[in-house]
């Protein structure tokens, strides 16, 4: 969280201080993505259901065709946000897919291969962080960079995000007409919440830009970045692929908790 200098404002604390360009999609996590044991329930006993067949081919990103479709509509019919199903391979549908190898227990590539196509085949699914938590809720999982967002009990978005780097930092910048110094830990505090205010489209803070934020705690806030990393980047808030912070704000209200639990290990 920033810790402001004397005189400044409590506003939005953390942003990203990259300008408008393209999603950064070569960063791939050092350390193994630990599995994960709950699974996605069975069909009810006596129920006809059609094995999920995955097309096993492999993919890179750039790919295009029917399996990058299968695989976006796949993705999206299990609470994932690949962005539309054009069967392109870009950079939403590789967030989407990250998200969904952490889930897995699969180290995150941009590589489309047989675990990823096994796991899409029989799915498990995020594990909950707070069991007796509130029916309608978002949960950060720091260890896993992920974020989960229920409705009525349901899991209805599940993204990879990117938390605070952890990393302490002062930055001169320009607020309020005049030149101000700020510091912080650029940590994203463990703890309950709820979401209170937001603004629409990119919203400019004292650290950077912010797309479609929503605030939970203090200056801290889910936003849409152009640079959502596999691994803590942010001053504090949690960064958003920005298909995905174009949905959230129909999807979460105010006074919604907010539950962010786990530490990532580098």
């Amino acid at each position: 969280m920033a810790l402001l200098t004397a005189g400044a404002v409590l506003v939005a604390g953390c942003g990203s201080a990259s300008v408008p360009g393209k999603i950064a999609t070569s960063s791939i996590l050092s350390t193994p993505v630990a599995s994960v044991s709950t699974v996605v329930p069975t069909a009810a006993a006596g129920a006809a259901v059609d094995p999920v067949v995955a097309p096993g081919k492999t993919l890179k990103l750039g790919a295009k065709g029917k399996a990058v479709k299968w695989l976006q509509q796949r993705l999206t019919s299990l609470g994932y946000r690949p962005g539309k199903a054009d069967g392109k391979y870009g950079g939403s549908t590789l967030t989407a897919v990250w998200a969904f190898q952490k889930v897995n227990g699969i180290k995150p590539t941009s590589t489309i291969g047989k675990k990823t196509w096994v796991a899409l085949e029989n799915p498990a699914t995020p594990r909950v962080l707070v069991p007796k938590g509130k029916p309608t809720r978002a949960e950060v999982d720091l260890t896993k960079q992920l974020m989960v967002l229920y409705v009525d009990g349901e899991q209805k978005l599940i993204t990879h995000i990117s938390s605070g780097s952890g990393v302490p930092y002062c930055e001169t910048a320009v607020w309020q007409g005049k030149s101000q110094r700020f510091c912080g830990s650029a940590t994203t505090p463990t703890g309950n919440y709820k979401t209170t205010w937001r603004r629409d489209g990119w919203h400019k803070s004292y650290l950077g830009q912010l797309y479609n934020p929503i605030f939970f705690n203090g200056g801290i806030a889910f936003h849409g970045a152009l640079s959502v990393p596999l691994y803590p980047a942010s001053h504090g808030c949690v960064r958003l692929p920005m298909n995905v912070a174009e949905a959230l704000p129909a999807m979460l209200g105010k006074g919604v908790p907010v539950h962010v639990r786990g530490k990532f290990k580098r």
